[in-house]
């Protein structure tokens, strides 16, 4: 287990001796109300952290730190995070400007992101790489963001992640899975439309027009490259405002329904939520407080040919021949809702068509993934 440990540094990250890789967690708080079953898998989630940690040692300089989890996926870490990994001076000047406030809160105008880049890019000192193991994901964060693109910091994000996954999803040919994602990439590039629809009464469409589509490929060698592990899928921001239909839901992230739930979404945001879960009662409630929450942010596409796990949805979304539609924020990829959620929920055997022009590619028939063949559009 280790040495399928030490791959993530050697492998997926490409580390030198002299470079400096921080992995980081989130701790349980006291007033977090969950169950055992999910205390004991936060905790693991902890441990294997500090394995990751202890696995680096020799191979770089390896930094470890925890901080008190912030309650939702696409959250912005605290404080103490952006000083560990932008540096104090950059922060201070930041605080000091009234700016790292409103990106905490998620609430930063266009033109304090742009200031705060300036200051960071002048003020900031960063590791080379990290590996981000906390709880709720850190992806769709500016934190993440400003880390790969100003910063050029190679950035695994593994939320959720457990031990089973190293020898499971973990152990793709990545170099395959390279080649398959940028295949599909190339498919939805420059499309217009996505139609979707699903033999479980999944039927939803809207807008990519103008909207890049994304890999993430589980490659981390470049300077500013990002990736979930496991790895495996492209993803782009639907265009805000444009997706019109309805979602039958089948699985939560961490496991099945006991009964389908139908989500109905109109101008590009859920409006309604038809489940008598508890799962299904707190989305509906979190979309009712904040309909931002209900933006329909994502489109994901999975690669990897060893994920297979459908009860964790970081290796769920990337199960080949399935898709992955994600409620909330997509102001890190592409998109303009910024909100602290983000949700992403999978769907198998689905058909997707994307139209361009008069032209309809397709992407999935049933599951069946027509970018395993080498030939597609140039």
């Amino acid at each position: 287990m280790s040495d399928a440990i030490k791959k993530i540094f050697t492998v997926n990250l490409g580390v030198k001796p002299e470079e400096k890789v921080l992995v980081f967690t989130d701790i349980i708080q006291p007033s977090e109300d969950i169950s055992d079953d999910e205390r004991k898998r936060r905790s693991a989630l902890v441990e294997i952290a500090k394995d990751v940690a202890k696995a680096g040692e020799g191979l770089c300089d390896v930094e470890y730190m925890e901080y008190p989890a912030v309650g939702s996926h696409g959250k912005e870490p605290p404080k103490a995070m952006w000083e560990a990994t932008f540096g104090r001076t950059a922060v201070d000047e930041l605080e000091k400007k009234g700016i790292l406030g409103r990106i905490l809160e998620k609430r930063a105008a266009p033109a304090h992101l742009k200031e705060a880049e300036e200051t960071l890019g002048r003020l900031g000192h960063s590791p080379q790489a990290i590996i981000a193991l906390s709880n709720y994901s850190t992806s769709h964060t500016r934190f993440r963001d400003f880390l790969t693109r100003v910063m050029g910091v190679r950035y695994a994000s593994m939320p959720l992640f457990e031990r089973d996954m190293l020898t499971g999803a973990m152990t793709a040919d990545w170099k395959e899975v390279e080649k398959r994602t940028k295949r599909l990439v190339q498919m939805i590039s420059g499309g217009d439309t996505v139609f979707i629809t699903s033999h479980n009464g999944t039927s939803i469409s809207f807008s990519i027009k103008d909207r890049p589509a994304l890999p993430d490929t589980g490659i981390l060698t470049e300077r500013g490259s990002f990736s979930n592990l496991p790895a495996g899928e492209a993803f782009l921001a639907p265009v805000e405002g444009t997706a019109d239909g309805v979602l039958i839901l089948e699985w939560a992230p961490t496991g099945r329904f006991s009964k389908p739930v139908e989500v109905m979404v109109r101008g590009g945001k859920v409006v309604d939520v038809t489940g008598k879960d508890d799962f299904s009662k707190r989305l509906r409630e979190r979309i009712e407080a904040e309909p931002l929450c209900g933006n329909i942010a994502e489109l994901g596409i999975g690669t990897n040919e060893k994920a297979s796990r459908a009860d964790n949805i970081l290796e769920t979304e990337k199960i080949l021949g399935t898709i992955h539609i994600a409620f909330g924020d997509n102001s890190s990829f592409g998109g303009k809702v910024s909100v602290p959620f983000h949700q992403d929920f999978i769907f198998f055997k689905p058909t997707v068509e994307v139209i361009r022009g008069e032209e309809k590619v397709e992407i999935l028939i049933d599951g069946y993934p027509r970018f395993m063949e080498e030939k597609v559009r140039s």
